[in-house]
This record gives C-alpha cells, structure tokens and sequence, in this order.
C-alpha cells in the first residue's frame, strides 16, 4: 500500500496495483480499475516513485532469508478447548499431521 494525500490534507492508503490511469488535469487523479477516481496533492511523478518504492519493497522481501527458527505451530481454534487433548500436531518432513484423520464424505444435495 502507499499513502497518498486529499485535497482536505487527510491521508488515506491504496493499493498501487489497482492504479489503472493517472491524470493531472491539474489535480492529479488516480483513477482506479473499478472506475473510482481519487484526486491527490502529490504531483505525478511523486505517486510513481512511490508505487516504484513499494514493488522494490516487495520484491527486496521476497529475497529475505527465512528465519532461523521454524515458527511454532498454534492451534487454529476450530476445535474446542475440551477437544483439543484429543488432537496433536506433529512435524514430519515439514509437513503437519494429525494423529486423528477425518474421513470426507460426498457433499449431497
């Protein structure tokens, strides 16, 4: 997301990647994929350089080393706390599995 700034001076984010067009007439206009229209005090090629910030941002994180540590594993919170002694989760080649495996049925209409 980048921020932009109204007209009123209030600021407000966006997602870049829902820019279609910008115009400056002489308001600089976003103007969004859904039709939506945002007029904004940053000039052009300020709002370009942010968009440009953010996917560098973007693709400098996808780059990141992983952490050092796996994350720890929590429950989802979709069984109860009485049920969840039943459930126990295991790391197994990096992939989970529970001790308890529900058989799927068809869905009938």
């Amino acid at each position: 997301m980048i921020v932009v700034t109204r007209l009123n001076d209030s600021q407000f984010a966006i997602n870049p990647d829902l820019i279609e067009r910008i115009h400056v007439t002489p308001d600089t206009t976003l103007i969004m994929v859904d039709g939506a229209k945002f007029i904004v005090t940053e000039s052009m090629d300020d709002v370009i350089e942010k968009i440009a910030c953010y996917r560098a941002r973007i693709i400098a994180l996808a780059y990141e080393p992983p952490p050092a540590s796996p994350p720890k594993m929590r429950p989802l919170g979709l069984v109860s706390s009485a049920d969840s002694t039943d459930i126990e989760l295991v790391r197994v080649n990096d992939s989970l599995e529970a001790d308890n495996t529900v058989q799927l049925r068809p869905w009938r209409k």
